[in-house]
């Protein structure tokens, strides 16, 4: 990997007189890391820099994360871009929609499983169950580290069953383990999805740049990382990424060369 800062001039090139659509995550892309989930903040100066950037000719701009669409649309705040939540199982600001089966027989599924979490897990402090609509998500960052071993155990006695039946999916990701639908669809296929939609409405090609820093992005990295920029928020030697930021502080930095590059 290559730290982006070092490697700007080769960026620059690779971007001049091209159409460009940026993906970018949310968590520990463009708000840092916090203890709960309902604490991550969009920082001032970074929503400035990306509605900026939603203003600029020939740049198309989607937040895509894990949580529920109605929240990250809130927390972002921004009109004019495409939102996709829950992993890109729900897309807003382009027309055309993604055809999933199975989720309304997996919403109920869901359901049951939440409530058996909140019984049997839920009680263990600093145990988080995020329910999203599409997916849940167990957050184990607040647990105690003695009681992290046994927090997870109970998780998994619980959500195993379902996962050999095939009626769920688990990822994991940074002190988190997500229960998905047990369907082909992540966030890479999500990025393929909404990029080929922008490419047929406004009939030309968009060089794709993805910011993103957990293990749900590398299947985005790992779709776009022939066919534009692929940048990791952390080093890592287990990426399909092309380039890395230390973090989230550096996103904001490379978001405003980006309009200088394009200014230019």
């Amino acid at each position: 990997m290559k730290y982006l800062f070092f490697a700007l001039d080769e960026i620059k090139r690779k971007m001049k007189k091209k159409n460009i659509f940026l993906f970018l995550d949310y968590d520990g892309t463009l708000s840092p890391i916090v203890d709960s989930p309902d604490k991550a903040i969009l920082p001032n100066e970074t929503k400035e820099t990306i509605q900026k950037l939603s203003n600029l000719k020939d740049f198309g701009i989607a937040i895509i994360s894990g949580r529920a669409i109605n929240d990250i649309k809130k927390r972002v705040g921004i009109k004019k871009i495409i939102y996709a939540g829950n992993h890109g199982f729900e897309i807003a600001g382009i027309k055309k929609k993604p055809k999933i089966g199975g989720l309304e027989k997996f919403k109920k599924t869901l359901k049951k499983i939440k409530k058996t979490l909140n019984e049997k897990v839920g009680k263990i402090e600093g145990v988080i169950i995020e329910c999203k609509g599409i997916s849940l998500t167990f957050h184990y960052r607040m647990v105690n580290d003695k009681d992290v071993r046994y927090a997870k155990k109970i998780f998994k006695k619980i959500v195993n069953k379902y996962v050999d039946n095939e009626e769920v999916r688990l990822k994991g990701g940074k002190k988190v383990i997500e229960i998905r639908p047990p369907v082909d669809w992540d966030k890479g296929k999500a990025v393929l999805f909404i990029l080929n939609a922008i490419e047929n409405k406004f009939k030309r090609k968009f060089y794709p740049i993805y910011i993103g820093d957990d293990k749900t992005d590398e299947d985005a990295f790992k779709v776009l990382n022939k066919k534009g920029l692929c940048i990791r928020i952390g080093r890592s030697k287990k990426t399909f990424a092309n380039y890395y930021l230390k973090n989230t502080a550096e996103t904001v930095k490379f978001l405003e060369r980006l309009i200088t590059f394009k200014e230019a």
